[in-house]
C-alpha cells in the first residue's frame, strides 16, 4: 500500500491511497464467505458455493463491493498511522479507481488536530480577589446554621415576612386551570423567593382560611414562560423561632462546646472556601490569558458538531427535564435565537481551543496520569454526579469513557503547569502562593474539563477514531 498526505488547510488533509489487489485477498475471502452464508444456490449446500458460481450468479461487482467495504476501514487507519495524523471526525472517502485483480485507489479527506505553537506563558500575570473573612461573613455563616435549627409554632394571626405558611395553589391560563397547575399543602417561607414572583405580596397579611389572587409568569411546567392567574389559599400560619446564640446552641449544632469555638471554626472554613475560590479564579484567568496568546485554527465540522451537541444537551436534557422548550427558555432569558446561537458558538469555540491547547501542553511537557490520580478524579466525578464510585466507574468502563477521564486529568495537570509559571497577585498587589492548597489540583482539573465543557469534543474524537469511514465513492465493478 502507498499513501500520501496533502494539507488542504491547517485543520484538514487529503489522503491518497493506492492498494495492490493482492493486499485485498483477505477481504475478498471474507466477502465470499459472507455471501455464502446469505444466499442459496440449487445443487449446493449453504456455505459451500464455489467462488466462480457466486461470480456467475450474483456478479463479481457484488463481491468487490463487499470486499472494499471490509477493507476500507483498515486501509484508512493504516494510512492515518503512516501519515502520523490525529484525525477528528469521520473522513469523506471517495474511491477513485477499482480495477479487478489490479488496483484499488481512494482518497480520504478528514479534519485533523492543528499543529500549535504554544507561546512563552511564563509572563502571564493575573489579579484575583483578596482572601478576607470579615466579622459580617462569620455572622452570616452562623446565622445560616442557626436558621437550620429554627422551630416553627402555629400562630393565630395574619402572615408576615419570615413566617412559614402552608398554601394551596391553582394556576389558570386564559381562564382554564392547568392540568399541572394545582398544588396543595406547600410550605413556604415568606420572603424566601423560592416560589412564584408576586406570592410574597399576595400572602402577606392573610390569615389561615383566607385566599388571594395574583398574576405571575410560570417558570416551569406545560405553560412555562406564560402569564398565569394564580389563586393562593393559606391553610396555616407558623412563626419561626431562632435558637439563642449561646454555648447550648454551639453544642446542639456542632461538635464545639462554646459559641466562640463555633465562630472560630466558621472563620477557618470561610477562609478555606475563599482560598479555594481564589485558586479557581486564578486558574480561569490564567487559562483566558493562555487562550488569548495562542492561535488555534478550529475545524469547521468539529465546531458545528460541538455546537449541535451543546444545543441537543440543553434542549433535550436540561430543558426537557424542566418541561420547557427552547422558545420559552429564550423568552425567559430575554435572548433572540441569533444571540443564543452566537453565544453557543462562542462557548464551543472556547471549549475546543482549551482542549487543543492543553492537549498540546500534555504532549510538550510529557505529562502522564497515574492510577492514583485517575482514581481520585473518578471519585470526585462520582460525587458530583450523585452516583457511588462503583456505579460511576462501571458506567465509565461500559461507556468506553476511561480515555476521556484520563484526558481530563492530563489537561488539569497541563493547566497546573501554566498556573505555576504565571504570576498571580491579589487585589492588594500581594503575590498569591497556590502551592500549599490541597484543593488546587482538583480545581485545575475542574477548570480544564473544558472551559465550558469540551467533553463532547473528546467523545466525538474518540468515537471517530474507532468508527469505519463511509464509502462515498462509486465502484465501476
Amino acid at each position: 500500500m502507498k499513501s500520501a498526505v496533502e494539507t488542504l488547510n491547517p485543520t484538514r488533509v487529503r489522503l491518497t491511497v493506492e492498494v495492490p489487489f493482492e493486499e485485498l485477498k483477505a477481504s475478498l475471502d471474507a466477502a465470499y464467505k459472507k455471501i455464502n452464508q446469505q444466499v442459496q444456490v440449487p445443487g449446493f449446500r449453504k456455505g459451500k458455493i464455489p467462488a466462480r458460481v457466486i461470480d456467475q450468479r450474483f456478479g463479481r461487482g457484488a463481491v468487490l463491493e463487499e470486499a472494499v467495504n471490509d477493507a476500507l476501514p483498515k486501509l484508512y487507519q493504516s494510512a492515518v498511522e503512516e501519515g502520523d495524523l490525529n484525525p477528528l471526525g469521520q473522513p469523506e472517502v471517495d474511491i477513485t479507481e477499482l480495477k479487478d485483480n489490479e488496483l484499488l485507489a481512494f482518497t480520504a479527506e478528514v479534519d485533523v488536530r492543528p499543529s500549535l505553537e504554544i507561546p512563552d506563558y511564563s509572563g502571564i500575570e493575573v489579579t484575583v480577589d483578596v482572601v478576607e473573612v470579615t466579622d459580617e461573613d462569620v455572622d452570616a455563616s452562623v446565622d445560616q446554621l442557626r436558621d437550620r435549627f429554627a422551630s416553627t409554632n402555629a400562630v393565630e394571626r395574619a402572615a408576615a415576612e419570615g413566617d412559614v405558611v402552608k398554601v394551596n395553589l391553582e394556576a389558570k391560563v386564559d381562564g382554564e386551570v392547568l392540568e399541572d397547575g394545582v398544588a396543595e399543602g406547600i410550605d413556604y417561607t415568606i420572603g424566601s423567593g423560592e416560589l412564584l414572583e408576586g406570592i410574597d405580596a399576595a400572602v402577606t397579611g392573610l390569615s389561615a382560611g383566607e385566599s388571594a389572587t395574583f398574576t405571575s409568569e410560570l417558570k416551569g411546567g406545560s405553560a412555562a414562560g406564560r402569564e398565569a392567574e394564580v389563586k393562593v389559599e393559606v391553610t396555616s400560619v407558623s412563626a419561626r423561632e431562632l435558637p439563642e446564640l449561646d454555648d447550648d446552641f454551639a453544642q446542639l449544632a456542632s461538635e464545639f462546646d462554646t459559641i466562640a469555638e463555633l465562630r472560630e471554626d466558621s472563620r477557618t472554613r470561610l477562609a478555606r472556601m475563599k482560598k479555594y475560590d481564589q485558586a479557581t479564579q486564578a486558574q480561569e484567568k490564567v487559562l483566558e490569558e493562555l487562550i488569548g496568546l495562542t492561535e488555534v485554527p478550529i475545524p469547521e465540522k468539529l465546531l458545528e458538531d460541538e455546537v449541535n451537541t451543546r444545543k441537543h444537551n440543553l434542549v433535550n436534557h436540561q430543558l426537557g427535564q424542566m418541561g420547557m422548550d427552547l422558545a420559552t427558555y429564550l423568552k425567559m432569558q430575554d435572548k433572540s435565537e441569533e444571540d443564543f446561537e452566537a453565544e453557543l458558538k462562542e462557548q464551543a469555540e472556547k471549549g475546543i481551543r482549551t482542549q487543543f491547547i492543553l492537549d498540546e501542553l500534555v504532549a510538550k511537557e510529557k505529562l502522564n496520569v497515574s492510577q492514583e490520580e485517575l482514581t481520585e478524579h473518578l471519585m470526585r466525578r462520582a460525587q458530583s454526579s450523585g452516583m457511588s464510585p462503583d456505579q460511576f466507574a462501571q458506567a465509565v468502563v461500559e461507556g468506553g469513557q476511561v480515555p476521556m477521564l484520563v484526558g481530563e486529568v492530563a489537561r488539569g495537570k497541563a493547566l497546573a503547569v501554566v498556573v505555576e509559571a504565571a504570576t498571580v497577585k491579589d487585589g492588594n498587589g500581594e503575590v498569591v502562593d497556590l502551592d500549599d492548597e490541597d484543593e488546587t489540583g482538583e480545581t485545575v482539573e475542574a477548570s480544564s474539563e473544558g472551559a465550558d465543557s469540551t467533553e463532547s469534543t473528546e467523545s466525538t474524537e474518540s468515537t471517530a477514531k474507532a468508527e469505519a469511514p463511509e464509502n462515498s465513492g462509486k465502484s465501476d465493478a
